[in-house]
């Protein structure tokens, strides 16, 4: 078994198991990189979108799942001063905890949050307009979630996508110590750093073929992230699918699962007619019935 294949077993064996029904409503993304809103941070062009999408997503029901790397914990050491930059994001993101809509898996960009110590004195509180505000009191961050459809017992495993990786999973600290103190430097003159968003679409691919492979092999669905890009296969096709990212230019994409259906969704900003703009919400794929995908497979 391959490593990649050892990992995501392994994960999967001692994931939490959520049930869902045609009721349920998710709203999965990924690979925000949330920095300290200087030049470095990626997520900064794309704030309001995503501020927009998360008011959306949290009038109308659903419940939010990042899939890890949320918060870009390479390239900065501490935590508070991105919740102190973000905050208009992190009060949003606390009321879906509040209504016990939110998951947070960690990634290769901030595996630190597995740290149960870490996150209970981190995301217990944060500083808002009126004082001392409530973050994610009690908050855990596994590294999967499995979602169980409760009648037909169809499983599909959350996972951020680094698992198995030398550079990313095993090795992760060395990644960080080249990021944080070679590569982020470079970043603020212009240069990208050869990992992350800014690997190669050879090494993209290499991830995401192991992990489709996986899906296959265990006739599994899979939802990650990681390689930043998004990937919705059509039915009886395949079971991998990507959430893509919130750093792309421009636009953020995920993945949303309402009455048991699948759909790849984009938002981006757009003009009316008379050249005001608004954000506008765009289905790129789906939806699909979940039960479509497990044909011919």
């Amino acid at each position: 078994m391959s490593a990649v294949k050892k990992r995501l077993q392994c994960v999967y064996n001692t994931a939490e198991v959520i049930p869902f029904d045609k009721n349920s409503k998710f709203i999965i993304m990924s690979d925000c990189h949330r920095g300290q809103g200087n030049t470095g941070d990626n997520f900064l062009p794309n704030r309001a979108l995503y501020f927009a999408a998360l008011e959306y997503y949290y009038k109308n029901g659903f419940t939010y799942i990042e899939l890890g790397d949320g918060d870009e914990l390479w390239e900065n050491r501490k935590i508070q001063p991105i919740i102190s930059a973000h905050s208009d994001i992190f009060r949003i993101m606390s009321k879906f905890y509040d209504n016990r809509r939110l998951y947070m898996l960690y990634g290769n960009h901030d595996t630190v949050k597995r740290r149960k110590r870490l996150a209970d004195r981190e995301f217990k509180s944060f500083y808002c307009d009126s004082g001392e505000c409530k973050l994610f009191p009690g908050i855990s961050m596994p590294e999967g979630l499995v979602l169980e459809e409760e009648h037909s017992k169809k499983k599909i495993l959350l996972v951020h996508g680094h698992q198995g990786s030398l550079i990313n999973d095993t090795a992760w600290p060395v990644a960080r110590f080249l990021v944080r103190y070679f590569w982020k430097p470079l970043e603020l003159i212009g240069f990208t750093a050869p990992i992350g968003a800014a690997r190669t679409h050879h090494k993209k691919e290499a991830i995401e073929k192991k992990l489709a492979a996986y899906a296959a092999s265990q006739q599994l669905m899979l939802i990650a992230g990681h390689t930043h890009r998004p990937a919705y296969p059509q039915p009886g096709t395949g079971l991998y699918f990507n959430d893509g990212s919130c750093v792309h230019p421009g636009s953020i994409t995920g993945i949303e699962i309402v009455s048991n259906r699948i759909s790849l969704i984009k938002w981006f900003v757009s003009a009316h007619e008379d050249q005001s703009l608004y954000v506008e919400r765009n289905v790129l794929d789906g939806p699909n019935d979940i039960s479509a995908f497990y044909i011919n497979q």
